[in-house]
């Protein structure tokens, strides 16, 4: 079907090559092509984005996949957005697979909600609806006054881990911490398989800060006509040792987890099941962000392999690490951008 005649443009940002990458399957399986737009850098490192066909009444999607220069990526979505906005588009939609800032989406210390932030940079550009791809939270949705399409890719990967692991009927699902037992259970109940959540002193930072109630330390206060008041302070968390609750004694250990980033406690994790008995341990995730030293990391770990989606920009290849599901990531995107055209013009 040819949506060009109904107005749907579709636009590739300048970020990495992966952007054109999904942009271009996208485009194939719904019959249109690529719209004109040129996105570059000045000399004076700022971004300038110029729209080299007319958008005027048309339904415009930007495709924009998130590389290790995440600040350059976010601007040249928004400066693309607005630049569709002025050019009197229709509807502009966001297709980001992976949304950046997404791990600051509660309150630290003294920190701020930056996902907040950024949605409502997003609005403000001229953005009418966002699809995207496993939100770190759920709630992020709400920080958003637009519709927000957060697509899943569990289906993918259920269907990855029944086809290329021939004897995934022996294997576990793991929870490398409490934080993520929801979506291992999740998988463990629609594979059929065991589940096993791994906590104690390994796990995530972040998950001591998860209610985000963290105040800075009691202080006696005296003031007008206030008594002098006491505050009693939290008593500090003390983790246990590293724990396995599960059996994955002579199993296939698959981690499942939405973003792999940091792999310190993926690292951690592997080498406890090792020691548990599991004789080959996979690594599974949406978002393959793997920052700083992780390739490294992973090479040298007890993992056997770590699959991802194409959701963001990798810069490395790894004979561990199986970028996977580029195909999948594609088709469920095109799936979602044909049913907002078709939205568009009824």
């Amino acid at each position: 079907m040819n949506h060009t005649e109904g107005g749907l443009v579709i636009f590739s940002a300048n970020s990495h090559p992966s952007s054109r990458e999904i942009s271009k399957r996208i485009g194939e399986r719904l019959g249109v092509e690529l719209g004109k737009v040129q996105v570059y850098q000045e000399d004076n490192r700022e971004t300038r984005v110029q729209i080299q066909e007319s958008v005027r009444g048309k339904d415009v999607f930007i495709v924009q996949t998130v590389s290790k220069d995440v600040n350059s990526t976010i601007m040249e979505l928004l400066i693309m957005v607005y630049a569709c906005r002025t050019s009197c588009a229709r509807s502009i939609t966001g297709v980001v697979p992976y949304f950046p800032y997404s791990k600051q989406c509660k309150m630290r210390k003294r920190g701020s909600i930056v996902s907040k932030l950024l949605a409502s940079m997003m609005c403000k550009a001229g953005l009418t609806h966002l699809i995207t791809m496993d939100l770190h939270q759920k709630e992020i949705q709400g920080f958003f006054n637009i519709p927000v399409d957060n697509l899943r890719a569990s289906p993918f990967l259920l269907q990855y881990i029944q086809e290329e692991i021939p004897d995934y009927r022996n294997a576990v699902i793991v929870a490398k911490s409490p934080a993520s037992a929801k979506r291992a259970q999740s998988f463990a109940e629609r594979l059929r398989l065991g589940i096993a959540v791994i906590h104690g002193e390994a796990q995530d930072a972040e998950s001591d800060l998860v209610d985000g109630r963290h105040s800075p330390p009691t202080v006696k206060t005296t003031g007008g006509i206030h008594l002098r008041l006491e505050i009693p302070l939290l008593i500090p968390k003390e983790k246990p040792p590293i724990t396995v609750v599960g059996d994955v004694g002579g199993r296939i250990a698959i981690i499942v987890d939405d973003i792999i980033d940091d792999v310190v406690s993926f690292v951690a994790a592997a080498e406890t099941l090792k020691e548990r008995g599991a004789y080959k341990i996979f690594v599974m995730a949406t978002h393959g962000i793997l920052s700083s030293d992780a390739p490294k990391l992973i090479e040298e770990s007890a993992i056997d392999k770590v699959s991802v989606c194409l959701s963001v920009c990798l810069s490395v290849c790894l004979c561990v690490c199986s970028v996977c599901l580029s195909v999948c990531l594609s088709v469920c995107l095109c799936h979602d951008v044909g049913l907002s055209g078709n939205r568009e013009d009824s």
